[in-house]
């Protein structure tokens, strides 16, 4: 059978394949292809560097002429499409051959709009819990976490699904009481395996947890634990620990009150059985050293005394809060540094307290009185609670550390 002639306006597919679906043309026709995409027009020159003798002769056969020598190979799109439309293998030109040969082109603004429209279909489910949790709506809508969600989940399909399990977790958030992390992922999500380490959806909600409790920054798995824990949700309910001396509310606190020997709590045993009892001061350290100096010198006489240990654990932190919430007002002392600063500031963004000899009128006290302290190091920090604080350390240039400050912590205790 004889092939059909084109219909006016349509291609002649075994002219077409002849003249441009040589294997040597390919560089021309996804050339042509890509200004296709980009809405360019088809016109003006496109080369090819170091071509070889096949894509030259392909060339010569094209467009009926010896394409010349040199290290690169130039074609003229208006003389193509001339070609084309002259021998009816193309009437509609060169762009309408090219889609013949290759497929349809979608231009990359189209592919770019429906792309976008996927991404914000896919983070709706942040955008519902915006509206629905005051507390996480900056979170949910700042450009910075959907970038997050991009880079974990690579597709708006794989998005969708990952922004739904998050905010399906952070409306239960935080959990009260708390509860292990394994088992809550578990009953939320239907996997107890849903929330470890290094998933895409555990790095997500845990963001989330951060925004809504207002954990710091960190790194680490101790502070990934902590960082969980701060929203009730408790991935290791023994190693967490908050040291303290003479608090009340359990048999054993009882006993050890008693006899005036530091007692360590841990996580667990605030999240399933805390203490009863309510002091109406508790005062807190820093540093260890000052409340094994206030056993050693008041023992069982020694008023309730917490110790962070450094930047507030999450048993830290519940402790005090339960404390707090029972109407117990809270007292701190820490390190004159930078880094007492912002140990400082992460416990008042959490529990209100007031300050225990740490303002700038105890601060200049001791530089006068203890020659020779250490010089001052670090990036600066501030300290909301004496803006006084800051300033004074800056100008002295020296640290403080709250052992110089026993002999007054002490009288205060006595």
């Amino acid at each position: 059978m004889s092939t059909p002639p084109p219909s006016p306006g349509g291609t002649d597919p075994d002219r077409l394949r002849r003249l441009l679906g040589d294997p040597a043309l390919a560089w021309l026709v996804e050339r042509v292809r890509r200004r296709l995409e980009r809405e360019q027009p088809l016109t003006g020159t496109v080369s090819l560097t170091s071509p070889t003798e096949a894509q030259r002769t392909a060339v010569e056969r094209l467009l009926g002429r010896a394409p010349g020598g040199g290290r690169s190979l130039a074609v003229r799109l208006d003389a193509v499409d001339e070609v084309l439309r002259r021998s009816g293998a193309s009437r509609d030109g060169l762009a309408a051959a090219v889609e013949a040969l290759s497929g349809p082109v979608t231009p990359l603004r189209l592919i770019q709009e429906d792309e976008s429209r996927a991404w914000q279909e896919a983070c709706r489910p942040l955008g519902t819990l915006a509206r629905e949790r005051p507390g996480l709506a900056e979170w949910a809508t700042e450009p910075r976490t959907r970038s997050l969600v991009r880079r974990l989940a690579r597709t708006p399909q794989a998005a969708g699904r990952l922004t739904a399990d998050a905010a399906k977790v952070l409306r239960r958030l935080p959990a009260e009481p708390a509860v292990s992390l394994p088992a809550f992922a578990a009953r939320v999500l239907g996997s107890a395996h849903a929330l470890d380490d290094g998933t895409p959806l555990a790095t997500l909600t845990l963001a989330g947890a951060r925004a809504l409790t207002g954990f710091p920054d960190g790194t680490g798995a101790e502070w990934r634990r902590d960082a969980w824990a701060s929203a009730g949700l408790l991935r290791d309910e023994l190693s967490s620990t908050v040291l303290t001396l003479n608090l009340r509310g359990t048999p054993a606190m009882d006993w050890l009150a008693d006899t005036g020997e530091p007692t360590v709590l841990t996580l667990r045993q605030l999240a399933g059985r805390p203490p009863v009892a309510a002091p109406p001061v508790v005062r807190v350290c820093e540093n260890p050293a000052v409340l094994a100096a206030a056993a050693e010198a008041h023992g069982a006489r020694c008023p309730p005394l917490v110790c962070l240990q450094g930047q507030p654990s999450a048993a830290a932190l519940t402790l005090l809060r339960r404390l707090h919430g029972g109407g117990t007002r809270i007292l701190y002392h820490g390190d004159f540094d930078w880094g007492g600063f912002r140990i400082a500031s992460v416990l008042l963004e959490h529990v209100p307290w007031r300050p225990w000899r740490y303002t700038a009128t105890d601060y200049r006290a001791l530089v006068a009185a203890v020659p020779r302290l250490p010089p001052l190091t670090g990036l600066p920090a501030d300290a909301s609670w004496d803006p006084a604080l800051a300033p004074a350390l800056a100008e002295s240039g020296v640290r403080v550390e709250e052992e110089v400050a026993l002999p007054s912590l002490l009288a205060d205790l006595a």
